[in-house]
């Protein structure tokens, strides 16, 4: 046995011996060969080179710090600021894991995973700024730059000043949305009390009425609470139109008038004959404002709904202004806290249209939500800091009943399909 290992491992060295000569041989042939076509030369060496470049396979992906939030702002409350901010135009390759929003002074945080948050115990009656830094795996990232400058302030009711409003909360809430015309206290198909529902059986009779602010007396109002009924008193905030006479709005000069006067029109919304309004004039406010308490609070309504409080997105064309989210959020908050001290609640109306988060970052003031064709436009997601606490009703105007009302009753929300005219029409879901 020895033997015959000895004699095949002589032979094995042979035969490798034998190849190495050849290897040698063909080296030499291949080199002579190669030196003689340098354009072969060229490409075995570019072929090279791309080949160590690449990176090997499966190499993990090169993580950073995010970049710094976009666009912070502030608006002061009693002893507490609210900052909102849009997301970095990077998250260095991997999810953002919080925010840390920072006050200056006081340097006081709140850490979050939303877009929105509110920084309390801060010093009442001092001005602040505020700045925020996203997070992911790897670490915090560069600090956005500072908000504007709010100041925070005690809000001391005024004499008379409201604690309390209508909070219409979630589930079946039949209602009816007419603001074509005076509604018509003895007419079923204004009342909506002679409509059917998809099964075909009779629908309840409304319990809210959303109609015409300013076509509507205080006696119709009273009516309605008579009913068990609450009434929504609609009026524009974004945008005026010259519909209504001194008689209907009971004034000397008209609110349109008002807003022609102040200079704070703007260019004309389509389709309509209305013009923006420049929500950062403080005539803006103050002429909204009368409006408000001459019109809903004076007539005894319960809430406003505020059309045309979402123009800084351009979804209803270009108002002429250079508006952001932020000059937004500060006017509607203005309005909404008057409201709320006149004692009327706030349905905001159709935050779900802005592609942003909006609607999210108003919910903590907004008392509900009315949305237009949020089925249609697959928006009715954005609406989910409302679901669940809130009223949403939703107006559809092209789809069929069968088509959207099951997923509006499963989601908690209050559709039904109506003429754009809004005329008193209509086919509730429940």
């Amino acid at each position: 046995m020895a033997g015959s290992r000895r004699s095949d491992e002589g032979s094995v060295g042979s035969y490798a011996c034998d190849q190495r000569n050849l290897d040698n041989e063909a080296e030499k042939a291949m080199n002579s060969s190669l030196w003689k076509r340098p354009a072969l030369v060229v490409l075995v060496l570019v072929a090279l080179v791309m080949t160590m470049a690449m990176p090997a396979s499966g190499a993990p992906t090169r993580v950073s710090h995010p970049s710094a939030p976009l666009t912070v702002h502030a608006s002061g409350g009693r002893g507490e600021a609210r900052v909102s901010w849009s997301r970095p135009a990077s998250n260095g390759g991997s999810p953002i894991t919080t925010y840390v929003a920072t006050s200056h002074p006081q340097n006081k945080r709140c850490v979050t995973v939303s877009t929105t948050c509110t920084i309390s115990k801060l010093r009442n009656g001092t001005l602040y700024t505020f700045t925020v830094v996203a997070r992911n795996k790897v670490g915090a990232g560069s600090s956005s730059r500072p908000s504007n400058r709010v100041r925070t302030t005690i809000v001391t009711p005024t004499k008379g000043a409201k604690t309390s409003w209508w909070k219409p909360g979630p589930g079946v809430l039949p209602w009816q949305w007419e603001i074509d015309h005076a509604l018509n206290l003895g007419d079923a198909t204004d009342m909506g009390t002679n409509d059917t529902l998809p099964n075909g059986q009779p629908a309840p009779a409304p319990k809210v009425y959303d109609i015409d602010g300013i076509l509507n007396p205080a006696s119709t109002v009273a009516a309605l609470h008579a009913r068990g009924a609450h009434a929504i008193c609609y009026i524009e905030v974004g945008s005026a139109g010259n519909y209504y006479s001194t008689a209907q709005e009971g004034i000397a000069s008209t609110y349109y008038a008002q807003y022609q006067a102040a200079g704070v029109l703007g260019n004309a919304l389509s389709g309509y004959p209305e013009h923006f309004l420049n929500i950062n004039s403080p005539a803006t406010v103050r002429i909204t404002e009368a409006m408000i308490a001459q019109q809903c609070a004076a007539k005894g309504f319960d809430a406003v709904e505020t059309d045309l409080d979402e123009t800084y997105s351009g979804s209803d064309g270009a108002s002429g202004f250079s508006l952001t989210q932020g000059d937004e959020v500060a006017y509607m908050t203005k309005l909404a806290d008057y409201m709320h001290r006149l004692g009327l609640g706030w349905v905001i109306k159709n935050p779900d249209d802005t592609g942003d988060n909006y609607a999210t970052l108003m919910e903590p003031l907004a008392d509900a939500v009315l949305t237009e064709q949020c089925n249609e436009y697959s928006t009715c997601s954005a609406l989910s800091a409302y679901l669940g606490h809130k009223a949403i009703f939703n107006a559809e105007y092209n789809l069929s009943t069968a088509s959207f009302c099951p997923s509006d009753i499963a989601a908690g929300i209050n559709g039904a399909l109506f003429p754009v005219a809004l005329n008193g029409t209509r086919s509730p879901c429940q």
